[in-house]
């Protein structure tokens, strides 16, 4: 996987995109207990204004011989990878924030736990509740910090909501 943060790392080198996130399950792995998964859901910024038509770096990809497409995500050295532009108020404040990890020695930018679980929560699918549960159950995220988050996002309801689910 080293090898395909390396490429994203480059596309941002380049200027194809400004910078970017790791989401969603690879996103989790680097916080909580690893699971399966089969593809890498990455954030990035596109202009307000502007439709999204195609994923941001397409042209660059496929002309550096990734053409290859699983599932809803281009392959990147074994990994289909997802572009999901921030689409939300949530999302932009968990791009922003992101933090660097390290994965074999290749720097990754990586959303922070709270706002994974936030927008675990905001998603509410099934799969989601349960990594949601990991965080809790590792501890792996700052309570008083997701409280704040959610808070802000109008989703105090959505914890409840999972807290009762649990407890049932």
């Amino acid at each position: 996987m080293e090898r395909t943060f390396a490429v994203i790392n480059q596309m941002v080198a380049d200027g194809v995109i400004v910078n970017y996130a790791v989401a969603g399950a690879i996103g989790a792995m680097f916080y909580v207990e690893p699971f399966s998964t089969k593809d890498l859901d990455v954030f990035v910024l596109t202009p307000e204004d502007q439709l999204v038509l195609e994923i941001p770096g397409l042209k660059y990809l496929k002309a550096r011989g990734y053409t290859e497409w699983r599932n809803e995500g281009i392959v990147i050295e074994g990994w289909p990878v997802q572009f999901m532009p921030v689409a939300n108020d949530l999302e932009r404040e968990a791009y922003e924030n992101a933090q660097d990890q390290e994965v074999d020695g290749v720097r990754v930018r990586v959303v922070l736990p709270e706002h994974l679980v936030a927008i675990m929560l905001q998603v509410g699918r099934l799969k989601d509740l349960a990594r949601v549960n990991m965080f809790i159950t590792q501890r792996a995220v700052n309570v008083e910090a997701l409280n704040e988050i959610l808070e802000r996002h109008r989703l105090s309801d959505k914890l409840a909501e999972y807290q009762k689910r649990s407890t049932q």
